[in-house]
């Protein structure tokens, strides 16, 4: 199959890169000609475990290319997917549509041969419907047909979601659009990867429905956390009891400071402005979204509290800046509110992280950043582990005691044993577990 991916983002890029994996003939397309130069020279514009190798061994294998030029991308598709941004629209919370309808006029005028045009971006109900109509008044002649196709890729695991999916969601209700779906992913058949077929509003529906429940687990056990701490139990084990039940699963129920990256912030807040639309309010979802805005914050004054409550002119170590492991993307990460609370109370920060300081320099103007966490501890009041890095999983505690002023130790990920800290010299304090004696 020949396919043209608009958009080399984070899901343009792995989609296209996957797909070439499979065998297909994939173009990638992008208007930003800086981005299109530095993957012709192996340069990823995101980081991604596995991405470059992959990205460079399909290219090897001419399965794989790049271009700034649409109507040469789109030219003699069998499907065109639709992979641009759709970031929050400021000042509503709505998603921005307008990259992908303005992708879509440009796909209309690009067709020469009937095509599958597929939503892969993240799109409130009923975009399919409007994506469909801007093609019939673009390009009336042009036989086209429009798919919902969301993507499930978690940051740091992208590829191995891509190949080895728990289920890959088609909204269509034309068998010729079906069957075209069908063939793309046919290489997925031997793992056996469930095909669900629905309308392709469903289909966009089941996308902000998930990431919509998968914050909400995540913002549930946050609040117990809290309550733990207030009883004197320990959040690890009541997340292990409950998650040992099957009909709730042990995923997305470790406490920490919140969630972020580029879903769930805005599609939950997209969902919620959809649902006002609609006159159905989803009032868990509004609380989901409120309480993680106030848990960001609150992680700030969790460390100020380590600190005696008086963090002025204190210097405060944050180790972990990405809204999670293995991805550079600082999109809505807890660190920043922490940041921002910090520095308000009259703290100097230091950063450091594996992946993402460069996205985290433009957001972060006054942290001093370092390039080891025994760095970013020299002289520290306080350590405060933020995102749990393979690298700061064993960190060499009596090392880092040794280097700071003062001997403040926060865990907001849980990761190490508070007596194996305590044994290093330093002052515990985690999330969700009884205060230490």
């Amino acid at each position: 199959m020949r396919i043209a991916m608009i958009g080399t983002g984070y899901v343009g890029l792995v989609s296209g890169a996957c797909f070439s994996d499979f065998g297909h003939d994939v173009v990638c397309v992008d208007k930003d000609a800086r981005k299109i130069d530095a993957l012709h020279q192996g340069v990823m514009p995101i980081f991604e475990p596995g991405l470059d190798r992959l990205v460079e061994s399909n290219v090897r294998g001419g399965r794989l290319s790049f271009t700034t030029d649409l109507a040469e991308g789109v030219a003699g598709a069998d499907a065109v997917f639709i992979a641009v941004g759709t970031p929050s629209r400021r000042g509503d919370g709505h998603a921005d549509l307008s990259y992908v309808f303005g992708a879509t006029e440009e796909i209309a005028r690009a067709l020469t041969g009937p095509a599958v045009v597929v939503t892969k971006s993240t799109v409130p109900v009923g975009t399919g419907d409007e994506v469909e109509r801007i093609i019939r008044e673009t390009a009336p002649e042009a036989k086209a047909w429009v798919v919902s196709n969301p993507e499930f890729l978690r940051e740091g695991a992208a590829i191995d979601d891509f190949k080895r999916p728990d289920r890959i969601v088609v909204g269509t209700e034309d068998e010729e659009a079906a069957e075209v779906m069908r063939e793309i992913y046919r290489p997925l058949y031997l793992n056996k990867a469930p095909l669900l077929f629905t309308s392709r509003r469903t289909a966009e529906l089941i996308k902000y429905a998930a990431n919509a429940f998968l914050a909400t687990k995540i913002t549930f056990i946050n609040e117990i956390a809290d309550l733990c701490e207030a009883v004197g139990a320990e959040v690890q084990d009541v997340a292990r009891g409950i998650g040992l039940d099957n009909r709730i699963g042990a995923k997305f129920l470790h406490a920490g400071p919140g969630y972020g990256g580029s879903c769930f912030p805005k599609d939950t807040l997209a969902l919620l402005k959809t649902a006002e639309d609609h006159q159905s309010p989803l009032r868990i979802v509004e609380s989901v979204v409120a309480v993680n805005d106030a848990r960001k914050r609150a992680m700030g004054r969790k460390v100020i509290q380590a600190l005696d409550g008086d963090v002025r002119g204190k210097t405060v170590a944050l180790l972990g800046l990405t809204f999670k492991p293995n991805t550079d993307d600082m999109r809505d990460a807890p660190s920043i509110s922490i940041v921002q609370a910090l520095e308000d109370a009259g703290a100097i920060v230091r950063g450091y992280d594996p992946e993402g300081v460069e996205q985290a320099r433009p957001l972060m103007r006054n942290v001093a950043f370092a390039d080891s966490p025994y760095a970013a501890a020299d002289g520290a009041d306080a350590v405060v582990l933020v995102t749990e890095w393979d690298v700061l999983r064993a960190l060499d505690l009596p090392r880092l005691a040794a280097a700071m002023a003062d001997t403040v130790f926060v865990d907001l990920r849980n990761v190490y044993p508070p007596e194996e800290v305590e044994e290093a010299g330093l002052r515990w304090f985690g999330v969700g577990r009884a205060p230490r004696g």
